[in-house]
């Protein structure tokens, strides 16, 4: 994407009267050669801004960028060790995204950290507390893995990535509560609501926009795989596709709770003799926050 387009795009979505957040994103968002030239640009027009990186930090950025433009540099990281790690992200990529990290703090950026709990590393997300306040990490997102298929079930057995909610309600919110009280921040999606908790869609009372170098923009990230994206930039402008589109789903009340996980995901889903489901799934946008 050439950078003017990078800063008509960004202008299309920037509110001087509202508290506003982008996130550069990938694949890779450093492999762009005009990444810090976006970072500036959103900083100019008032948006918190992040960077959600691998942890290669490509092009030099730590030096082409600054602390005072970039909010946030975030790092993704599935293991508190390359044992844990490297098998599910990569060989070499755990010792090249800590040393990363270490760099950025003693750079002065503010670093968070992202992980993905699923089947192969639930168990560890514990031990990721020590490490995370060693390095000066200070905010912890922790999300759920999210598979379309079953293809997971054939490479790591019969349960394959995803968790159950037994698991992630044992522990999970456990861990974040540990980590708060070592002086992380913590944010983390609810997944599985309560008994007559109210079920809210983030589209339709939240603004997030997902915006794709081809012009899509989609409302749900779990919709990014099909062309039922909501808007669409054309000419520079944000126009609103017309027929089926995801804003149409967002209406729907089901018993599952989120319509998408149910289209798109139905293997996270079980339900009694009588077809209730076992647990309603939370909106994947609507995050809880532990302040340390």
């Amino acid at each position: 994407m050439p950078r003017e387009t990078m800063e008509k795009w960004l202008e299309l979505f920037a509110d001087p009267v509202k508290n506003s957040n982008v996130i550069f994103l990938g694949g890779e968002p450093t492999m762009h050669p005009d990444l810090a030239h976006g970072i500036a640009k959103a900083k100019e027009l008032g948006f918190t801004v992040t960077v959600d990186s691998n942890g290669y930090l490509f092009h030099d950025i730590l030096d082409r960028t600054s602390p005072d433009l970039l909010d946030y540099l975030s790092f993704s990281l599935d293991g508190p060790d390359s044992k844990v790690n490297d098998p599910i992200r990569g060989e070499g990529v755990f010792d090249v995204c800590t040393a990363n990290m270490r760099k950025a703090v003693l750079r002065g950026y503010n670093v968070s950290l992202i992980y993905t709990v699923s089947s192969l590393n639930l168990k560890h997300l514990h031990r990721m507390i020590p490490l995370l306040s060693e390095i000066g990490v200070k905010r912890f997102f922790i999300q759920v893995i999210g598979l379309r298929g079953k293809p997971a079930q054939e490479s790591v057995g019969e349960q394959g990535w995803q968790v159950s909610p037994e698991q992630w309600l044992d522990l999970v919110p456990a861990v974040a509560l540990q980590a708060a009280a070592a002086g992380i921040h913590v944010t983390y999606p609810k997944v599985f609501l309560d008994p007559g908790e109210k079920f809210e869609c983030a589209g339709l009372v939240a603004e997030n926009y997902f915006i794709f170098p081809n012009g899509r923009v989609y409302r749900c990230p779990l919709c990014e795989d099909h062309p039922i994206h909501a808007l669409r930039i054309e000419n520079d402008v944000l126009v609103p596709n017309e027929g089926l589109t995801e804003d149409d789903f967002f209406q729907l009340n089901i018993a599952e709770g989120c319509v998408m996980n149910k289209l798109l995901q139905p293997d996270t889903l079980s339900y009694d003799e009588q077809g209730t489901p076992h647990h309603r799934i939370s909106c994947c946008l609507l995050k809880q926050e532990i302040l340390p």
